[in-house]
């Protein structure tokens, strides 16, 4: 947190522990430059866990901003084949399609291995809110979630993973109750995490495009 030096009997003005207190105290913009460099770093550091690293600029950037979207870009490409940008990701189109519906089906269920609540209250959330505002999540595209059941690489028809998927966004969509923190993020609204699962779409379907294109 920012603070300022209060004024005292040597920075009353015209004094010159005025002047000297003076050129400490960040201007509005230094200020506003500073929280974003807190929550950036915040994001940096966060990464060390995996999850939330990636590189930038790889792969077809895309973006939603509700499940909606994401969805139809998913049943785009299922229905015209997809090829895996290498080395965006190493898992391939029903690798992908599961991980996706598990996280989705873990905001209903619970996260099986959460990280503590001081770093989602902290370095989690300083993430989310940075993906966020971008509109954007850049994070390990071949990073499974912690605790979930490991993702099967020989399976090479992706049907039953989009059904899997179909079925975990439909249920999310009705779901009224509570919903379990995000387990790097912390506690999310439904319309945070219906943001957050969007951006997770967007960041694996960006490691994909049309089979030939």
């Amino acid at each position: 947190m920012n603070t300022s030096p209060r004024d005292d009997a040597s920075g009353v003005s015209g004094t010159p522990g005025h002047h000297r207190f003076a050129s400490l105290v960040p201007s509005a913009s230094r200020r506003s430059f500073l929280r974003r460099g807190v929550l950036v770093a915040g994001a940096g550091v966060a990464a060390g866990g995996g999850y939330l690293a990636y590189r930038a600029g790889e792969g077809r950037q895309l973006v939603f901003a509700v499940l909606g979207e994401a969805m139809r870009e998913v049943e785009r490409l299922s229905a015209a084949g997809v090829r895996a940008l290498e080395p965006v990701t190493a898992w391939n189109w029903s690798q992908t399609l599961v991980h996706c519906a598990q996280s989705i089906e873990y905001s209903l269920s619970g996260f099986p291995a959460p990280r503590s609540v001081l770093f989602q209250n902290t370095l989690g959330a300083a993430a989310f809110h940075v993906f966020a505002l971008r509109g954007r999540m850049n994070h390990n595209l071949a990073e499974p979630i912690p605790g979930a059941p490991a993702l099967d690489a020989a399976v090479p028809d992706a049907s039953a993973a989009l059904v899997r998927l179909r079925q975990a966004v439909q249920g999310f969509a009705i779901h009224a109750g509570p919903l379990h923190p995000h387990f790097a993020y912390g506690p999310l609204s439904k319309v945070q995490y219906e943001q957050a699962h969007a951006m997770h779409l967007a960041n694996h379907l960006s490691a994909f495009e049309v089979r030939g294109g």
